[in-house]
């Protein structure tokens, strides 16, 4: 999708700069390389800061902040401040995010979706997870729909292991349930011209015909709640920034529609277990997949890149740097919820005291049992999975979205 020399056409509704180079960074729905920037990315986007005064408005709602809002995991935001003002006022939201099945779910997918639990659970929200085969399908030549199918059924046990709400978390198979999403996204399309959706994602002469349709899809959950009630519904959209220029196109064709504006919340990328750039399911030696066995992710931990020097001698004399060390990271991320004893994993690692190779032998038990307790979760989602897809047949949704029998 992006260009060969990595320029984008630009949009200034869009807020969008230019696809930077290699030595730089790389941050679109396709690809995320290079050391990555958030305050430029903040910029560059349009977004706004997670600032103190908006963290403060939060915890007044859900009492302590969650341990991604404390340490600036979640970092960004559209609107935040307005969903916050419908919610004062009695209206409640529904939440919306969702995964490209195109292999194996690793723990950076799933730090997006533990903040997403903790907003349904704190705030009752209905969820609304898609699962977009179809785009998976559309942008690789190794997949085809059978597996993007399939892995939309293996990658949904997943999303329910991380503990939504069975009752009030609807899934959507962009493939299966296109009844459901289509006629929402005929009516987002119509307002997207091709020029614009060139500038948003650089799209080229070659994309097929289905990829350049494939943004109204993913599109079509915000809006979803608000066809089905008949009213306007507040929408909520926590995931990771890569997959903001989406959420541009649904804002912008929002108001034609006589819908609300999706608000977003953006997640930082978890660090890859290599040298540089987030994780990437491409190369697995830097990923922990949620499926991997114990001494896998063990041997994966304690191969792992560091922040530290090249002997004992000299770590010892002017310690590591842990902000380049996804040791540390997995930590600050995930396994480690105590700011404190974070704060001291910190110093031990700057001052020399705390070496890597006992920081790795340390975490690997976390990450182990954090495996074993996410595979059983995983068996049992077995049981309810397939109740928990939306029912695109169904007589009350259909009547609902308008689609009656002729």
């Amino acid at each position: 999708m992006i260009p060969p020399n990595r320029k984008a056409l630009t949009d200034s509704r869009y807020g969008w700069a230019e696809y930077l180079t290699n030595d730089e960074m790389t941050v679109t729905p396709w690809e995320v390389s290079g050391e990555i920037n958030y305050s430029k990315l903040i910029k560059q986007f349009g977004t706004q800061p997670l600032d103190n005064e908006l963290l403060k408005r939060i915890k007044k709602h859900t009492g302590e902040l969650h341990v991604q809002l404390r340490r600036g995991i979640f970092f960004s935001h559209r609107d935040f401040n307005w969903l916050l003002d419908r919610y004062e006022s009695g209206e409640k939201f529904i939440l919306y995010t969702g995964r490209g099945p195109s292999g194996n779910v690793h723990l950076g997918h799933v730090i997006p979706w533990l903040f997403t639990k903790h907003l349904q659970d704190t705030f009752k929200a209905r969820l609304y997870f898609q699962l977009t085969d179809d785009e998976k399908f559309l942008m690789s030549q190794n997949l085809s729909l059978k597996d993007t199918l399939r892995l939309t059924y293996d990658n949904a046990l997943d999303v329910l292991a991380s503990g939504f709400d069975v009752k009030n978390t609807f899934l959507i198979s962009d493939v299966k349930n296109s009844q459901t999403l289509y006629k929402i996204a005929v009516e987002v399309a119509k307002h997207v011209t091709y020029s614009t959706a060139k500038a948003v994602f650089g799209f080229k002469e070659s994309s097929n015909i289905g990829i350049l349709f494939f943004p109204a899809m993913q599109a079509a959950p915000c809006f979803l709640e608000s066809a089905i009630v008949g009213k306007k519904v507040p929408c909520l959209i926590p995931a990771a920034i890569d997959q903001d220029p989406y959420w541009r196109i649904a804002r912008d064709t929002a108001p034609k529609l006589n819908y609300y504006k999706p608000t977003q919340i953006h997640c930082k990328f978890l660090p890859g277990l290599g040298k540089g750039g987030k994780m990437s399911s491409s190369i697995p030696e830097t990923c922990i997949f949620t499926t991997d066995k114990p001494k896998v992710a063990e041997k994966k931990i304690m191969s792992a890149f560091t922040g530290g020097k090249a002997t004992i001698q000299e770590q010892r004399k002017l310690g590591a740097d842990p902000y380049i060390c996804p040791i540390y990271h997995y930590e600050r991320f995930l396994f480690e919820p105590d700011d404190g004893k974070l704060a001291e994993l910190e110093r031990r690692c700057k001052s020399g005291e705390l070496l890597c190779g006992e920081h790795k032998s340390s975490l690997a038990p976390k990450v182990v049992k954090f495996l074993k307790d996410h595979q059983e979760k995983r068996e049992k989602a077995k049981d309810v999975v397939s109740d928990c897809f939306i029912n695109s047949c169904d007589e009350k949704l259909q009547k609902a979205l308008g689609l009656e029998r002729f």
